[in-house]
């Protein structure tokens, strides 16, 4: 007797919209009412998540974009206050997202200070201020919220930047912070794996500070970026959505979204 050929295997099943979607999930962004942390919110809401909003002093900017978004999709977005250096303080931040919503899914610590701090004017309260809010704060509302996140084998995404690697002149609080926020990556994936997966976004030249610089100095920083132009904070949402929707077998891992300035020397 012959051996019969095998039957062609069937094809995989497609991924379906309700298999990739983020529907009745629900995501806690911290620093939500600006820029990044706001087109992220949006971006995610679109997806079909829930929102806890963490807002620190924008209670206003909060509460309108709160309207905006429930405008869209009613009782689906809880705005969250705190001062994530205020470390009792979290536990019940992540208190208020389970009694809100019952679950948490997504982890974004966006919230982030900013500012120069030469090296001879640097103080040991700037000091805590920028490890606070980039590096300590993170870490601790991780940790209050890895419960949730272990029950909803959820993400953690941490907004690095790409001064964790290449350190800004007169910034060196900021860039040790930074530095640290980026090794939480890495420790956090292997610390909360299997159940949860941690990954960062490290952006580049997407938007400028607050306090300004000049055109000159703007277009000194693309002319050393690879792709000589600015990136936007869409550019930074949608990795986001991928690390949290698409790629389920990605943890400890660190996006450069830069436009190819880390490749300049």
């Amino acid at each position: 007797m012959t051996d019969q050929p095998s039957p062609p295997s069937s094809p995989l099943p497609l991924a379906t919209p309700e298999q990739g979607s983020l529907s009745g999930k629900v995501a806690l962004i911290t620093g939500a009412a600006h820029r990044i942390g706001a087109r992220i919110a949006r971006l995610l809401h679109a997806e079909g998540a829930n929102l806890a909003l963490h807002f620190h002093h924008s209670r206003e900017a909060a509460a309108t974009l709160q309207q905006a978004l429930e405008d869209e999709r009613k009782d689906s977005v809880q705005l969250l206050q705190a001062d994530l250096c205020d470390i009792p303080r979290l536990t019940g931040l992540v208190a208020e997202v389970e009694d809100g919503f019952g679950r948490l899914d997504v982890l974004v610590n966006n919230a982030s200070s900013f500012y120069p701090t030469p090296l001879d004017e640097a103080t040991e309260a700037q000091w805590e201020s920028l490890l606070g809010s980039n590096l300590k704060g993170p870490f601790f509302l991780t940790r209050a919220a890895a419960p949730l996140l272990r029950k909803s084998r959820g993400a953690v995404i941490n907004l690095v930047d790409i001064h964790s690697q290449r350190p800004l002149k007169a910034h060196p609080i900021y860039s040790i912070a930074k530095a640290g926020n980026a090794m939480m990556v890495k420790t956090l994936a292997r610390e909360l794996g299997p159940e949860v997966r941690v990954n960062g976004i490290s952006p580049g030249a997407i938007l400028w500070p607050e306090q300004g610089l000049s055109d000159a100095a703007k277009d000194e920083i693309l002319s050393r970026t690879a792709l000589r132009r600015a990136g936007t904070p869409d550019d930074i949402a949608r990795t986001l959505l991928f690390l949290v929707r698409d790629a389920d077998y990605i943890t400890g891992q660190i996006i450069a979204v830069d436009g190819g300035r880390t490749l300049q020397q």
